[in-house]
């Protein structure tokens, strides 16, 4: 039986196991961070794999767990840098001409007069997103320039600590009334889609962000086929072959907002048939 190192122990972790070992494959949790890790006389539990199925989210400790497993990775760290870094995608998606939403990256330090400049280039309200971070963090919609500005420079302080590695944020535009939809593909191809959704309550009182993991509810769909081709296109362009693309759909247009390629694998049924078997298959073709 394949064994695959599993760095995530949350609802991913807990949904692949015994489908995948219906399959050949035995997933097991390494865990990578947040814990001691003897580097001279390496624990036993890091021995014995195959494969691994994506690369830890800290990019520092998931070089120890690299080294020590010495194991190819379905994502490995460049598929993890490149879809965290949101402006890469933006800018590598909008020149291959996939639509996404207009947007600005702002690299700290800049004066007040530029940072006025990018908010009077949008209609308000504005999108103000830190660079590198998931599941909606530090993500706020701005009205004014007034806002804005305090948010820059609550950015900019946290920018002027020495040791951050990150010192940039996005200014995009915010799409009004939009469907929030997750598409997944494994090795280019789509498997399946979920529409995420606050619940009415949440949304009344002015809330927006249709994260999962602040509140929002996936329910599985069925994707029509021109937003199936441009997940796939997106998955082409990056060349990253587990990966989750966030689309934005109104009425007349469709973008991609962001990629991720450490996405939540939900219930089986709301994907397309036979999804486990193309996750056994790309994760068998690595070895």
């Amino acid at each position: 039986m394949l064994s695959l190192a599993v760095a995530t122990r949350e609802e991913t972790f807990e949904r692949m196991v015994d489908p995948l070992a219906d399959r050949g494959i035995n997933a097991r949790h390494v865990q990578c961070e947040e814990r001691t890790t003897r580097l001279t006389d390496p624990p036993t539990e890091f021995e014995g794999f195959d494969v691994g199925f994506v690369y830890p989210s800290r990019i520092m400790e998931g070089g120890v767990a690299d080294a020590l497993l010495d194991v190819p990775w379905v994502n490995d760290r460049e598929a993890i840098v490149t879809s965290r870094n949101k402006a890469d995608v933006i800018a590598r998606l909008a020149d291959a001409g996939v639509s996404v939403p207009d947007t600005v990256l702002v690299s700290n330090p800049v004066d007040d007069a530029e940072l006025e400049g990018v908010f009077e280039r949008f209609e308000p309200p504005v999108v103000v997103k830190p660079n590198s971070t998931t599941r909606g963090t530090g993500v706020v919609k701005v009205g004014d320039l007034d806002s804005f500005l305090g948010v820059a420079d609550y950015l900019a302080l946290v920018h002027d600590y020495q040791a951050t590695g990150d010192r940039s944020f996005l200014v995009q535009e915010y799409v009004p009334d939009a469907k929030d939809y997750r598409a997944m593909c494994i090795d280019g191809e789509y498997v399946g889609a979920v529409e995420r959704r606050l619940p009415d309550p949440a949304r009344s009182v002015g809330r927006w962000k249709h994260n999962v993991h602040r509140g929002a509810e996936a329910e599985g769909i069925d994707l029509p086929d021109d937003l199936r081709d441009l997940a796939e296109r997106t998955a082409e362009e990056l060349g990253i072959p587990w990966l989750g693309v966030d689309l934005l759909v109104t009425d007349d247009r469709t973008v991609v907002s962001e990629t991720n390629a450490r996405p939540t694998i939900d219930d089986e049924t709301k994907y397309e048939p036979g999804f486990y078997d193309d996750l056994a298959a790309l994760i068998e073709g690595q070895v």
